[in-house]
């Protein structure tokens, strides 16, 4: 799908990881949240049709 960009993966642990635990991500990782993000939409697309909507919202998440 390509909604997940590696530099930002980087960038985002940095932040997230107060304690500067993890200096380094895995190439894997960038895959695994692309599966997970798909997942995600994928469940969202569903409850938003079972809920007779077109439009996509926050809430379906």
């Amino acid at each position: 799908m390509g909604l997940i960009i590696k530099s930002n993966i980087r960038k985002s642990v940095k932040d997230l990881d107060k304690e500067n635990a993890i200096t380094g991500v895995a190439d894997e990782v960038g895959a695994a949240l692309e599966r997970k993000n798909e997942e995600v939409l994928m469940d969202a697309i569903k409850r938003a049709k079972a809920n007779g909507r077109k439009t996509l919202q926050a809430r379906d998440i």
